[in-house]
Parts: structure tokens; sequence; C-alpha cells
């Protein structure tokens, strides 16, 4: 009894730390700054129930509900496809398959957006740690986080979910926004 005892006492303790850590702000930090990144088309706004309509459950509670894929899952995790990748929920280019790269993550990792507008950074500091979340800055939908651990010549990794994301091949004329998607507002 009094191992357990200790043992609780010894966890509790350590959850103690870690939270006055988290508070302090001396827990992880990502070191990419926040910036608001200026949509190319306009705002899309769109109430909850429209994005419901329009995404399947994942990509709504990835993109809408700031969820997060399971590693090694998702559709563009090892692709090698070329073609730029858009916002799953808007349309608007986000990332080229030229900048994508495998970082052993399981996520599609990029080292830069296709233009610094198109992404917006914002602090996360949830579970204890503090990170930069990017978005789409046309529609705010949820992509992944930026960490300053990538490649030359940026040095950052936007580590995104597949579910926010879809590819389109270099060359195809698809229609760059989703079916419904037109209720647009000036910036």
């Amino acid at each position: 009894m009094g191992r357990i005892r200790l043992a609780l006492v010894s966890l509790l303790g350590g959850l103690a730390l870690v939270g006055v850590l988290a508070v302090a702000g001396e827990w992880v930090a990502s070191g990419v700054p926040e910036r608001r990144g200026i949509p190319m088309n306009g705002r899309v706004e769109k109430s909850d129930a429209e994005w419901r309509e329009i995404l399947s459950d994942e990509q709504y509670r990835v993109t809408r509900q700031k969820g997060t894929e399971r590693a090694f899952t998702g559709a563009y995790w090892n692709t090698k496809d070329d073609g730029v990748y858009r916002c799953v929920c808007c349309g608007q280019p986000l990332f080229d398959a030229k900048a994508k790269y495998d970082s052993g993550t399981g996520w599609p990792s990029f080292w830069q957006p296709v233009d610094e507008n198109s992404v917006s950074l914002v602090a996360d500091n949830g579970w204890f740690m503090r990170r930069t979340e990017v978005i789409c800055s046309a529609c705010d939908a949820h992509l992944g986080h930026v960490f300053n651990d990538g490649p030359p010549p940026t040095g950052l990794r936007y580590c995104m979910n597949s579910a926010a994301l879809k590819l389109v091949k270099r060359g195809d004329v698809s229609e760059p926004r989703p079916s419904g998607s037109g209720n647009t507002t000036a910036p």
C-alpha cells in the first residue's frame, strides 16, 4: 500500500510540474511566428451546416474541429504525384508537390506553401505544448502545424493532414473550389 501511495504522489507531482512548465511557457515551442495570410480570391464563409454538407465526416473533424488524422493513414502521406495541394474546404492552392518531402512523420510534409499568403499561422497552446497551427487564409480550415525542424532552404516543416488537402494534378483543369462553395466575401 505504501508503494502505491508513493507512486501516486510521484505521478501527481510530475503532472503538476508539467502543468507549471506549460503555464510558464517553458514547454516545447515551435519558434515559428504568427502571421495572417491574405486569401487569393477573398474569404469563404459558410455555416456549420453548409460545411457538414460538403465535407466527409473525417474532413469536417480535421478542418472545422481542429482534429488530427492518425500518422501513416492519410491519403497523401506517401504520395509522390506531381500537382498542387488545395484546401479541401474552399479549393485555395496551398502547397506545391515540388515542396513536399518525406519527413518520416507519417503526414504530408512541405518546406513552404505555394504563397506565403495562402496560409495563416496561429499560436496553438493546447496539449501542454506551444505549437504554431497552420490554417487556410481563405476559410480558416485547420490544416496542421508548422515546425522549425525542416530542410533547407526554409528550415520549416509544414506537417499537414491529408484530410485537409486535395491534390490537383498539374495541368488538370478541375474545379478550383468544391461544389457549393460559392459564398465568398472580399477581404
